[in-house]
């Protein structure tokens, strides 16, 4: 998961080499005399790196959009305050100076993505950023319950 600025910025640059790279990479393969099919087996594990990348790069996009992904029983709430934080446009920096932490703590918990954060702490994090959390429960059968 990119996080800040910086990333985002590495990971653009890291994905426009690839590109360059893995265009290289398949006519120097092709120069060869490689069938097409040999070339795609060579290249797959490549461009499924180059892929990941773009996602990643996608997904720091959307999150600097203000889009978000639905949060269900709490799981993925620490990808969610580090997605609060950067649509917010405020840096890790800042994010320790409300918390009164030093930055090495917030970045220390984002690259852990916030595992086994307290009820409390998230809340501290979601006050300091400024935002406010609304829930949509949904209930199931009791049927359901006893089944899973």
């Amino acid at each position: 998961m990119i996080r800040n600025e910086a990333e985002y910025r590495e990971a653009l640059a890291r994905l426009a080499d690839e590109q360059k790279r893995l265009a290289d990479h398949r006519s120097r393969l092709k120069a060869t005399g490689l069938k097409a099919e040999e070339i795609k087996r060579v290249i797959d594990p490549i461009a499924s790196f180059h892929l990941q990348l773009k996602e990643e790069v996608e997904s720091y996009q959307r999150l600097k959009r203000g889009e978000f992904e639905e949060l269900e029983n709490l799981r993925g709430l620490g990808h969610l305050l580090i997605s609060l934080r950067i649509a917010q446009g405020i840096s890790q920096r800042e994010l320790a100076k409300r918390l009164k932490v030093h930055e090495s703590q917030v970045s220390r918990d984002e690259r852990n993505e916030y595992f086994g954060v307290t009820l409390e702490r998230a809340m501290k994090i979601v006050d300091a950023l400024g935002v406010r959390l609304r829930t949509n429960v949904e209930l199931k059968p009791r049927r359901e319950i006893a089944v899973a």
